[in-house]
């Protein structure tokens, strides 16, 4: 039986779920900094002792760089602490019903293939379009032909359980890399 904690904190909702056996046993949605506590919610309601599981899944971006980087840093701190492996996966891959659109600030978007580009300049004609960046750009995406389910569908959340699937290759933590598609907006102070 293989249990794996899977988790993604890219986005503007965090998304964490244990998996058996391919089969997600629960899922919850938090704030990026409240990972941990998710994480001890789910394993005490699924009577799971965290040295049962068998690896983590950590979503890798695109996303907010800094989401990014606390959910990296939970996986190394997790894997570490509890000497198991790790697999990074693409947080596009985090969404289901629909092509994933992210918000990517600045007018922007992070969608497949990964790539960031401006809502305007996407073929959108007969898709349907999930996440906080289809809502946002709602008006603009459904004008040009696609269709963006109500901001209550589910299908707008991230949902941790589904980057299991796509988990290639388990290894050390540190060697998971995160996925950026452009430079951070904080900039280090000129000397």
């Amino acid at each position: 039986m293989r249990t794996i904690f899977a988790f993604d904190t890219a986005t503007s909702i965090a998304s964490c779920s244990l998996v058996r056996d391919d089969e997600p046993i629960d899922e919850v949605r938090t704030q990026a900094r409240l990972v941990l506590v998710a994480a001890d919610e789910l394993l005490r309601t699924a009577g799971i002792e965290p040295r049962e599981l068998d690896g983590i899944v950590v979503g890798i971006g695109p996303g907010s760089f800094t989401g990014i980087r606390i959910g990296l840093a939970t996986a190394r701190g997790l894997a570490l602490g509890l000497d198991l492996p790790v697999a990074g996966v693409s947080t596009l891959r985090a969404f289901a019903g629909g092509r994933p659109v992210i918000d990517a600030r600045r007018g922007q978007v992070f969608v497949e293939g990964p790539a960031v580009a401006r809502p305007e300049e996407l073929e959108v004609a007969g898709s349907r379009l999930v996440g906080d960046g289809a809502l946002r750009y709602r008006e603009l995406f459904e004008a040009h032909g696609a269709e963006v389910p109500p901001g209550s569908d589910p299908a707008h959340l991230p949902a941790a359980h589904l980057l299991v699937a796509f988990a290639e290759e388990f290894g050390p933590a540190d060697a998971v890399e995160p996925l950026y598609l452009r430079a951070p907006d904080a900039k280090a102070p000129a000397a």
